[in-house]
């Protein structure tokens, strides 16, 4: 399906936008463009890669007309880019907003005026139930293209998503921060030995996204099942591979954090389709006429759960050294280091 087609990725040169390349140049696809704000990582790619599909362009998803620049002759676009990090976007809001929020529309108002046929847009389980500014403008993402997803032709353009937890080893995550204290022989710093996060590889990120490419339909959100673990055992099991001896410090939840994570609130899981490692979260199809629906509830959702990282499967040290195995980041910082 995407032999000879174009490919743009927005927000491209983060941990994402390189799993796709990793995964997309063996392929036939015809041209992959790289989309972001920052020449210097563009640069280490260009130099990475050397490969004449990939096509690099400067400009910021904030502003529509720089969107518009590298957008002519698109077929498909993973739109990635985005403010991430739960303590400055507490401390800068609006600048979530702009991005999150703002630089979403722009995206798919450029998309659907340059007809592209579809866009998968990356959310992050901090939407569901959200209490911090990046879940909120994540959430208030979601509902940006749900909504566009129901004014576009849907023949034409096609509008969904995906939503998932914590990828393994992404840039800002804890695995890498775990391993940089433990090579410096620091204390490994825990907000909270007992908070519970989803696992899930960059690999399995991207798998989600091409599931959804495939399967979604217009408004639809995509959620890969996935295990959790708490960060205490997640350190134990790190100290346990690195045959570390470093003494781990309580430092206390920090700006935003949620004890556990939400990946369907129990409203979703009420109308999501089960569809084996994934489930499907269907666009509300209601108009504004809600009427008819001050009548009758629903005794069944009143009795619904969500699905969290606290009632997945949650893995225990010897599981969770396996997972950590499968990563290259991580065999590559066991080298030389035993």
């Amino acid at each position: 399906m995407f032999t000879n087609k174009t490919l743009l990725i927005t927000g491209g040169t983060g941990s994402f936008g390189n799993a796709v390349l990793d995964r997309f140049l063996c392929t036939d696809v015809g041209e992959i463009r790289i989309f972001s704000r920052d020449e210097k990582k563009q640069e280490d790619m260009r130099k990475r890669y050397n490969n004449n599909k990939v096509k690099f362009y400067i400009g910021d998803v904030r502003d529509l007309q720089s969107i518009k620049n590298s957008m002519y002759g698109v077929d498909y676009i993973f739109h990635a880019a985005a403010l991430k990090q739960v303590p400055s976007c507490e401390f800068f809001p609006l600048e979530a907003v702009k991005t999150n929020v703002i630089g979403t529309d722009n995206v798919l108002t450029t998309a659907i005026e340059c007809g592209v046929k579809k866009i998968i847009c990356l959310s992050t389980d901090k939407a569901a139930y959200p209490i911090n500014a990046m879940g909120i403008s994540k959430a208030m993402m979601e509902k940006v293209f749900i909504a566009k997803s129901k004014t576009v032709d849907n023949d034409k353009t096609t509008i969904c998503g995906t939503r998932y937890g914590n990828v393994m080893a992404s840039r800002g995550s804890v695995i890498p921060l775990f391993i940089d204290q433990i090579k410096s022989r620091k204390p490994i710093t825990i907000t909270n030995p007992s908070m519970t996060r989803f696992l899930m590889s960059l690999d399995e990120a991207v798998e989600l996204v091409i599931y959804a490419f495939i399967n979604a339909k217009a408004g639809d959100i995509m959620v890969q099942k996935a295990p959790a673990s708490t960060i205490g055992d997640l350190a134990q099991a790190l100290k346990e591979l690195f045959k570390a001896k470093n003494d781990i410090k309580i430092i206390g939840t920090r700006h935003g954090e949620k004890q556990y994570e939400t990946l369907l609130t129990k409203e979703e899981y009420f109308v999501a389709e089960d569809r084996g490692d994934f489930f499907c979260v269907p666009a509300d199809k209601r108009d504004l006429n809600y009427d008819k629906y001050f009548v009758e509830g629903s005794q069944k959702l009143s009795n619904e759960d969500e699905y969290n990282s606290n009632n997945t499967k949650n893995l225990n040290v010897v599981e969770i050294k396996e997972m950590l195995l499968k990563l290259d980041y991580v065999n590559n910082e066991l080298k030389g280091w035993i």
